[in-house]
This record gives structure tokens, sequence and C-alpha cells, in this order.
């Protein structure tokens, strides 16, 4: 017990990872870890995790200096439960764990920004600026959205509302919506249009879907848009089992080239049960057909007791889903823990780990598993620690963000910022923060005019992010 509460307890009980995971099959020669790592290792991986590298998100409750880390390590806190360490380390050895703490924090302090933007005009470090041009507002969380043919759009507000919306006539309300459970995570989740909208005028919407007054589970509707109607509606897909939870419910929605309907479904709170087991929806990635079919060549189609929409599994709450530009392929961002948020590449029949595997803790301080690779379980291409609280995802196409082509959009709900991430040959080469303090960013999408727009909650508003070379101030509001 002394070695579970050593550097926890320094800070107050939050310990996280903070780095960046490469796939194991990509990553280059690393070095010998040093004799820190490997003591950090030995004495704190059956709490922490074999490759902890920093502290956040609390207060330290006996002070965040050098000086006072190493006083903590030596002499403990016996009246708390933590003994001293004096005896254990050398006074090189203490300071050098001081120092591998700090280290970790310094990279943590990127995340440190809380002022409110004073413009609509935000720098990059591709050399030009973002203008924050305000589409849409008065909703209450913009979760998803989808652009017609005749350049209006249609806006799913998470309170259960779809809004048709154009600069001749904004926000007007579509009927038929189905139902919603509007609480906790769920509500009206993504929207996508079909392929080929512009012959067939199919519209797919994914929701919280309720069975009675407790329970709910995450659902795919499909529905033609006619006017600001949606006709002839029906859910093609339900996830099971129903649950009382009133999170985790996923839901992206993406088609591929081949015209399959891929859609995430959260692990809705069962952790132990859900994602790792083939015999329940939750806790996967699914790929159906636009009728609500199973095609063929899904990998469980013919293995007893499955569910045969299932693509792959392992999955914590995905709430992004893309498919990349040139190759075709569907990736995922996915809502860790207290720590390890990632980007995955989903491919067919894999397992990506959770909750066997994982780069993040429980929301209290505590483990749950100390494996972040396992035999059979696919590594993140890439992951975030402290957790961004992703969500909404896009790949950048176009020539009108030159520089940032085919690479990777995120919103983060916690740091209210977009993410950007450029991976080369299945590894990390580039991040930047983008908007910081935007506000909580749920959703990000490329509009057929080849510009990003981005849905932010409190309030819910879309804003089209335009590539200038302003640098004046303006008003916030945008034009």
């Amino acid at each position: 017990m002394y070695v579970k509460n050593l550097l926890l307890y320094l800070l107050g009980g939050a310990v996280i990872f903070l780095t960046h995971c490469q796939p194991k099959s990509s990553a280059p020669i690393e070095e010998a870890p040093s004799l820190t790592e490997v003591q950090f290792t030995q004495y704190c991986s059956g709490c922490h995790g074999a490759q902890m590298q920093a502290f956040v998100d609390r207060e330290w409750k006996h002070g965040k200096t050098k000086d006072s880390i190493v006083l903590s390590i030596k002499s403990g806190f016996a009246d708390a439960g933590m003994p001293a360490f004096d005896s254990t380390f050398s006074d090189q050895e203490v300071a050098n764990l001081a120092d591998y703490i700090l280290t970790g924090l310094e990279k943590a302090a990127i995340y440190d920004f809380d002022e409110a933007p004073s413009s609509n005009i935000f720098p990059t470090e591709a050399g030009f600026s973002l203008q924050l041009d305000t589409i849409a507002t008065g909703m209450k969380s913009v979760w998803g959205m989808a652009f017609l043919p005749d350049g209006s759009m249609l806006i799913n507000d998470k309170s259960g509302e779809i809004y048709r919306h154009s600069e001749d006539a904004p926000m007007q309300k579509v009927s038929g919506v189905p139902e919603v459970r509007y609480k906790g995570q769920g509500g009206l989740l993504d929207i996508e249009l079909h392929p080929d909208f512009a012959a067939n005028s199919w519209v797919y919407i994914s929701y919280s879907k309720p069975m009675n007054d407790t329970l709910a589970t995450t659902a795919i509707h499909r529905a033609k848009l006619e006017g600001n109607a949606l006709l002839e509606g029906k859910d093609i897909f339900i996830a099971a089992p129903y649950s009382t939870r009133r999170h985790h419910f996923g839901s992206r929605l993406e088609f591929d080239k081949e015209g399959y309907l891929f859609f995430s479904v959260g692990d809705r709170g069962a952790r132990d049960k859900n994602p790792q087991n083939l015999d329940s929806h939750c806790g996967k990635i699914h790929r159906i057909k636009d009728d609500g079919g199973i095609p063929e060549d899904n990998p469980f189609v013919d293995t007893d007791g499955a569910m045969p929409s299932i693509w792959s599994y392992g999955h914590r709450n995905p709430q992004g889903l893309a498919m990349h530009p040139i190759t075709g392929e569907i990736w995922d961002n996915e809502h860790g823990p207290r720590g390890g948020d990632e980007i995955n590449q989903v491919q067919k029949g894999l397992n990506y780990g959770w909750p066997v595997i994982s780069y993040g803790i429980n929301y209290d301080g505590t483990t749950f598993t100390t494996l972040t690779e396992k035999e059979g379980m696919e590594q993140p291409i890439h992951y975030w620690v402290p957790s961004i609280g992703v969500c909404g995802m896009t790949f950048i196409k176009g020539d009108k963000y030159p520089g940032w082509e085919n690479q990777i959009l995120s919103g983060s709900l916690r740091f209210k910022y977009l993410n950007r991430t450029k991976i080369e040959a299945g590894k990390l080469v580039e991040e930047e923060i983008l908007l910081k303090n935007v506000g909580r960013l749920r959703s990000v999408e490329m509009g057929p005019d080849g510009y990003i727009y981005v849905g932010v909650e409190s309030p819910g508003s879309i804003f089209r992010l335009v590539p200038t070379n302003e640098n004046m101030e303006t008003s916030v509001a945008g034009t």
C-alpha cells in the first residue's frame, strides 16, 4: 500500500500519463529507459501503470516545486498513509524522480489557457489566421451538421431539434424527428446524408432511443427529407442491450466509398461487460448497408452469438468518425477515462483493447488495468494525456488551408479548442492547438464549399473558419 500511495498522494489522488503513443509496428527504435524511469515503473506500475510519466489535474496538497516534491517523497505523510522513502532512494534518486514529475507538468501546461478570445481571428502555425464567421447560433449543443445540395444545412441540436438553415431562411425546424431521451449524454446526436442524397433524399440520424422512463439505447434512424419534413422514418438499427445509464451512447455516422454506413456505439458505461463481448452492440464500430442490412463480408457474420453488424470492438466511447479522403479508410477518435483519449484507424475485425489495455485511469485516480499493450489488441495511432474530451472528427480536404491537406481535425470539449493532427506512416508528426477557448467544441465538418465548420456549446453555435492574413482585432461574434 505504501507504494500505491506514493506519488498519487502528492497529487491529491490524481495520476495519469502525459505522452503521445505511436503504433508499435511503426515506432522508431527507442533508447533504453533511464534508471529513473525504471524505478518509477518498478515502484508505481502496480497501481498507476508501467509507463506513467506525469501527474496532472489536481492541486498538490503539499506544493509542486521541486523542493516540496523532494520533501514529500523523502519524509512522507504518515497521518495520510504515505510513508517516508528516504531509506528507499538516495538523495540523487529522489531529486531525479522530482525532475521526472516536473518535466511532465511542464508538458501539461500547454493546456493552461482560459482567457476569453479577444477577437474572431485566431493565429495558426501555417502562416495564415482563421477568421470565425458566425453561421448560426442560439442552440443548446450542436452535435451534428450536414450540408444539402441547395446550399442549406441540417443542424442537430442535442435537445431533440433538427434545423434547416440557410442565409435566406435561417433556423427552420424540421418535423418528423424521432423522440429522443435527452438526459445526461443522450439526445439527438449525429446526422449524415446518403451518398446519393440528390436522387433519394435519405437522411440518417443517430440518437438515444427511449424504451420507457428508465431504459434507452443508441439507434440509427433513416427518413426522407422533403422540404422541412422527415417522412417515411424508420429505425434501421437499435443497439442491444438497453440500459438505465445515461452516458457513452457514441454515436457518429460515416459512409465509406462503397456506400456502407459505419457508426459507433459507446460501451454504455458497462466497461467490464460490453466492449470485449461480441454478443453486445456496445463498445463497437458497426458497418451496415444503407437500408440496415448486414454486408456478407462483415467479420463476424459467421461467428456464433456475435452481432453481425460489428466491424471492430474494444472501444470505449467513440464520438468522432471520418473517412480518409485518399485511402477511404475509416478512422475514429474516442474518449478515454482520465487520460487515454485516442485516435484509431478502424480495421476489420480488430480488437482495440478497451478496457483490458488503456493509457488512462479511473476518474477518482485509481487504476483498472496495469496494461498498456497486449498481444491481439491494437495500439492507438495517437493518444492524449490528459484527456482533452475529444469529440467530432474530420479530414481536411481541398486547398483552402495550404499545408493542412488530409490532416485530422478533432474537437476538444474539456479544453475548448480545435486540435489539428498530422499523421504520416502511421505515426504522429505534428500537432497544433487552434481556436483556444472558443467553447466546448462538439462537432467539426468540411463543407462542400471547402471551408471548415465547427459546432460549439453554450450557446450552441456554428462557425465557418475562413483563412485570412488579417491580424487586426474584430468582434468575436464574427461577420
